[in-house]
């Protein structure tokens, strides 16, 4: 062994303990790293870092940035409605949210597909009156298993893409993975819905959302010109409201309160319905009812800015105390508008804009994160960080779809590389307020984009030194005699293990270059072990730290450490055992 794969080696191997010991950051981690092997001269100083710069992780950056404009475009309410049943039986509703999940996590990342449906399964667990442990860990599975379905799916599919291109002139294109990942999708997805929540341990996990001991706000709705309840009763709003856990209090017409819960009025344009619930709810059920906070209209827009739901405490100090709403010239004057008020659980009879604000008061406001911001310091109210909520903006969803849909055709067709394309959707989304500036820069997960930018020199460096092919001549000498299938299985199995307590794209970076020279050595085709690696590396099921999603839930679901292998490994040998013969019939040796 030289004196460079010495050193890479030693490195590495104090990358991959730090990494599993988890107390450092990973990023600083592989950053640190990265600069020791510059001044140890295994890594030219000119070359440290490109990785900043390499396609692979700027088509990351994009795709997260992607993902968040759908989240704000309010693309899973489409298919809420038929998620959110507490009639259905749990494996029928596992079934469900995997399905959807899957499918969400082959077109947007797969962790901001786990985040926008983890909501509503916490919130079928509440309706249905059972553990939210029985399905979050099959939904974060499943969520998993789609996102090797395309080349954006999942980090470690575009690290493997980028790989090939770099290595043997042609990358993978956007659906090269799609035939290996949806055989292990629907066969992962099969298992989960069937036996796999069987297997998981009771956590006696609640299922209360985050919100679940917050304060009821008193709120406003007005209804729209085209409403579909414009001449139906109120009460015919009850299920609805019933869905999104909202009590429909009554019903302001011409600027009075009706008397009593106006059950039986037929609701008209320009009414207003007084709601009751926590802010999240009240504003998901504005948006399936089809009406208006008051004040959207100075917001709204296919340009209309991204706007927030933020609570703010009112102290006895305010400029808002002993003052109205219709006072202050709130909307007029900041751009804001007051949604809605929580007094001590107290419901009240006056409207909204009109209620004179008390000292202990929490009041909910509307508006452009900026304008929000500036009014709670004009006002004196002091907003609840954790109780920020980004409002979605639905009239844009399909505007948003459409304009993904597009960049992903022109990737597809050749017409355009895929990061450019993503990255003028991104340009898109920004200048018609899809995503906000701020948001374009917090929806990058910069930890991934430092660890990734990192190891991509070191790996160069070890695959330049020698070292990759030096393991792969490791692994052909211990396993000569066996035949191309089984190497190929102990490569994935090797893979999946280290993907279990180390960063899948960390794992991806590594094995990707190792699968390329066992079969240079075996003299067949790469793309099955690339294949392989790809899938191995994205399958991370055995704890809660090999991937992001199973980190996710973890708190939500009650998990403990041990929990996740109860059902992660018979997933993972499932997951092998139809891999390996799908990516042999798809990728021939």
């Amino acid at each position: 062994m030289t004196y460079e794969q010495i050193f890479l080696f030693s490195l590495l191997g104090v990358v991959f303990a730090f990494l599993v010991w988890g107390r450092i950051r990973y990023d600083l981690v592989a950053f640190a790293a990265l600069i020791i092997a510059v001044v140890a001269g295994v890594v030219d100083a000119h070359d440290a870092f490109m990785g900043f710069g390499h396609e692979a992780v700027v088509i990351i950056a994009l795709v997260l940035i992607v993902s968040r404009a759908m989240m704000n475009a309010g693309a899973v309410e489409l298919i809420a409605r038929f998620v959110l049943s507490s009639g259905r039986s749990l494996s029928t509703h596992i079934g469900f949210m995997s399905v959807i999940g899957a499918g969400l996590s082959a077109v947007i990342n797969n962790v901001a597909a786990l985040v926008m449906l983890m909501t509503l399964d916490i919130e079928a667990a509440k309706k249905a009156k059972r553990p939210v442990s029985q399905s979050l860990m099959p939904l974060s599975f499943a969520t998993i298993l789609g996102g090797m379905i395309t080349l954006i799916g999942t980090p470690p599919n575009i690290v493997i893409a980028e790989f090939r291109g770099r290595a043997l002139g042609e990358s993978f294109s956007m659906f090269d993975f799609s035939p290996v990942g949806l055989v292990c999708a629907i066969v992962g997805i099969a298992f989960v819905t069937t036996v796999g929540w069987r297997l998981i341990p009771d956590t006696g996990q609640a299922a209360v959302g985050e919100d679940g001991a917050a304060g009821l706000f008193v709120a406003e709705a007005g209804v729209k010109e085209k409403s579909n309840f414009i001449g139906k009763a109120v009460s015919e709003l009850y299920p609805l409201a019933d869905e999104h856990d909202v009590t429909v209090l009554g019903l302001v017409r011409r600027g009075k309160r009706l008397p009593g819960f106006a059950a039986g009025e037929e609701l008209r344009k320009s009414d207003h319905v007084i709601l009751e619930g926590d802010p999240k709810s009240i504003e998901a059920f504005i948006g399936a009812a089809g009406l208006d906070a008051p004040g959207s209209e100075e917001h709204g827009g296919i340009r209309g800015k991204s706007l927030v739901l933020v609570e703010a405490i009112v102290p006895d100090s305010a400029h808002m105390v002993g003052r109205t709403a219709n006072d202050l010239r709130l909307l007029y004057r900041r751009g804001v508008t007051l949604l809605g008020v929580s007094r001590q659980g107290r419901r009240f009879r006056e409207r909204v804009r009109k209620l004179v604000i008390k000292p202990g008061d929490v009041v909910l406001l509307l508006g452009p994160e900026s304008r929000v911001n500036d009014a709670a310091d004009w006002l004196g109210v002091l907003p609840l960080a954790e109780k920020s909520h980004t409002v979605i903006q639905r009239g844009k969803a399909l505007f948003a779809v459409g304009v993904f849909a597009a960049a992903v055709a022109l990737s597809v067709m050749g017409l355009m590389p895929l990061a450019v394309a993503l990255a003028g959707a991104v340009a898109i989304y920004a200048l018609f307020n899809v995503v906000g500036a701020r948001e374009v820069y917090e929806s990058v997960e910069w930890p991934v984009i430092v660890l990734l930018a990192s190891l991509i020199p070191l790996g160069l460096a070890l695959e330049d030194s020698g070292g990759t092919k030096l393991i792969a001549d490791s692994i052909l000498s211990l396993t000569g005699a066996l035949p191309a299938w089984a190497i190929l299985a102990i490569l994935m199995i090797v893979t999946m293990t280290l993907s279990d307590f180390l960063n899948n794209v960390a794992t991806a970076l590594i094995a990707a270059p190792v699968g390329l020279s066992i079969a240079q050595g075996l003299d067949v085709s790469p793309d099955p072990f690339l294949m392989g690696v790809a899938v191995a590396a994205s399958c991370a099921f055995l704890t809660p730290i090999g991937h992001k999603n199973n980190t996710i839930i973890m708190g939500p679901g009650g998990y403990r450490f041990g929990d996740y292998w109860r059902m992660g490994l018979p997933l993972e040998v499932l997951i092998i055992a139809v891999s390996v013969p799908a990516i042999l019939f798809f990728w021939p040796l």
